[in-house]
């Protein structure tokens, strides 16, 4: 177990960059004009393709639907990583910090690389092949986050994991308004059970999720209406995407784990 120096070192470094992501560029701003501009002309079966994600989400917050991963997997990742055994999901709860970090991103390095050959490759068609690339790249970020889940020891077969997790792609395709809402709202997220079920209870944030997801691909509507242009930019804001949301991931689950492990070492039994 960490020390307790160390724990609280961690939680600055990660409470600046919650505070850094609220912050918002003005360029950020502008691409979320695109979206609502070009939604008016958006082919029908583009729009239909996005609609069908509503369901698809609300299917993965009830029983994980197509998109649950394999815990084993990473169990094999993370001993090639690490040449740590693991059996079970409880092996990964008491690991260092640092190596639970270091295996997030280089897991993240590993979707990004995919998405990026994703983007590229729905980049081909222009807008119509849009259709493709959203609900794929949908599929990429929610594996994602759930390895990223499972190497820090939380179940996302459990429903209120798979809230956090949506949470988490909330954050990194809302606006600075909605990543304060959200911080706000998963800062007791595990810890206290009554605020745990709010959050539940109000996730309608699946069709939030939706909503900022698609608002994200604003720019890469425009840019995929010339189809050679969609083979760069679909790669670049794929990769953009999936880098984002790995950090995103990797920081609120550490600040779980750091809270949780802060809360060990600050107990009586410990004193």
């Amino acid at each position: 177990m960490e020390s307790k120096d160390y724990l609280l070192s961690e939680l600055k470094t990660i409470e600046k960059w919650e505070k850094d992501q609220k912050s918002v560029w003005f360029w950020e701003r502008l691409t979320r004009l695109p979206f609502k501009l070009l939604d008016k002309v958006t082919p029908k079966f583009i729009q239909t393709k996005i609609g069908s994600l509503l369901d698809e989400l609300g299917s993965y917050i009830q029983n994980g639907g197509q998109y649950l991963t394999s815990e084993k997997s990473i169990f094999q990742f993370y001993k090639k990583k690490t040449g740590r055994n693991i059996n079970e999901l409880a092996d990964l709860k008491d690991v260092p910090l640092e190596e639970m970090k270091q295996a997030s991103l280089d897991l993240g390095g590993r979707r990004k690389n995919a998405a990026t050959l994703q983007g590229a490759s729905t980049g081909i068609g222009g807008i119509f092949t849009l259709a493709i690339d959203i609900p794929a790249i949908l599929a990429i970020s929610l594996k994602t986050l759930q390895e990223i889940a499972i190497i820090h020891g939380y179940d996302p077969k459990e429903k209120k994991e798979r809230v956090f997790i949506l949470k988490c792609l909330q954050f990194s395709t809302a606006d600075y308004v909605g990543k304060g809402a959200i911080l706000n709202e998963l800062s007791e997220f595990g810890k206290d059970e009554r605020k745990s079920s709010e959050v539940i209870s109000q996730i309608q944030g699946w069709r939030e999720v939706t909503l900022t997801f698609t608002e994200s691909f604003g720019w890469k509507k425009l840019f995929q209406m010339v189809p050679v242009a969609g083979i760069l930019f679909g790669a670049f804001s794929n990769r953009s995407m999936i880098n984002d949301l790995a950090e995103t991931g990797t920081m609120l689950y550490q600040k779980r784990r750091i809270l949780e492990r802060l809360e060990k070492v600050s107990s009586p039994v410990n004193e």
